[in-house]
């Protein structure tokens, strides 16, 4: 039984690797978007969307610190837990993506009408 656990734990330190080396950059973007939330708070209109990035930023922090456990112990949960938290990064930008370019396309169809409407009249 112990041969096995210390190859899962070989496995997982593996898998880990790619995004062990790249827990730098996680952090660097989860700060940024912590302080870019905190920047949009000051405003009013800011206000109403700012936890967002502060939670992807906190989000990408806890990814950052549960990968670099899981590659120090070989974790198979806690490298769970980090890919769980990568997804919720990802799901968070892709909503947030679909519903930014929704509104672009209603705001330039809401202008094209007021151009045609101003052009006719």
């Amino acid at each position: 039984m112990e041969a096995g656990t210390q190859d899962t734990a070989m496995a997982i330190r593996e898998l880990t690797l790619p995004i062990h080396q790249s827990k730098g950059w996680l952090r660097l973007l989860g700060v940024l978007s912590i302080i870019s939330g905190i920047f949009s708070a000051l405003t009013i209109v800011g206000i109403l969307y700012a936890w967002l990035p502060i939670w992807v930023g906190v989000v990408l922090l806890q990814a950052a610190s549960a990968v670099e456990r899981a590659h120090l112990t070989g974790s198979k949960e806690v490298f769970y837990q980090s890919l769980s938290k990568l997804k919720i990064y990802f799901v968070i930008q892709g909503v947030t993506t679909l519903i930014g370019l929704v509104i672009a396309v209603i705001v330039f169809f809401v202008a094209g009408l007021g151009a045609i409407i101003e052009a006719v009249t």
